[in-house]
């Protein structure tokens, strides 16, 4: 990697947490560059605006979050099992200064950030894609019932996860997520685990 390219990488990480808890409007270049110590010039020697940056910051959050939520799940071959896992590790593994960049993201570029607006509809659609291919290879597997929506699951499990995680923040208490987090997982046992696969590990 060269000089430039590790800090124009440096200038990203410094900068997504403090995009993720401000917002776009609420970080100002003056915090970037307090965060960074660079000048303004030289955060605009790597990115042609304040929007190009936050994007890219946002991308970095993001994906730092799934990696932590997805981590060491490969290993668990139940499908089922497998997405209560990953439903676990979305409270304990996706601590980002700020919270769910993708939930804080979409509220900050609702009334007219359409570069964050898109990206955020490209994270919300690898999310949904992946939970769908999931259930998908759950169905041919014989551990999800066969007759599940996948699109309506994984709508449901994000909505689920996101919506726990806004009215905790709103309450400030994780007992609603923790409801979320029970719901979910009672509902994947009950509803999407083939009756006729092999019982979860206890």
């Amino acid at each position: 990697m060269s000089k430039g390219e590790a800090t124009r990488q440096r200038i990203i990480s410094e900068a997504a947490p403090l995009f993720n808890q401000r917002g776009y409007e609420g970080c100002s270049m003056q915090d970037i560059m307090s965060a960074t110590g660079l000048e303004k010039g030289g955060i605009y020697r790597h990115f042609e605006s304040k929007e190009e940056l936050a994007a890219e910051a946002f991308d970095y959050a993001w994906q730092l979050a799934v990696s932590r939520r997805w981590a060491n799940l490969d290993s668990i071959p139940n499908h089922v099992d497998l997405l209560k896992q990953y439903i676990a590790n979305y409270s304990t593994r996706s601590n980002f200064p700020g919270g769910c960049p993708l939930l804080n993201t979409a509220v900050d570029s609702d009334n007219g950030n359409p570069i964050l607006r898109e990206r955020v509809r490209k994270a919300l659609r690898g999310w949904q894609a992946k939970l769908r291919k999931i259930l998908q290879d759950g169905i041919q597997a014989g551990t999800i019932k066969p007759e599940i929506d996948v699109n309506q699951v994984s709508s449901l499990i994000i909505g689920g996860l996101e919506g726990g995680m806004l009215l905790s923040r709103i309450e400030k208490s994780e007992q609603p997520l923790r409801d979320a987090l029970k719901h979910l997982d009672d509902y994947l046992e009950a509803q999407v685990r083939n009756p006729t696969s092999p019982p979860a590990k206890s």
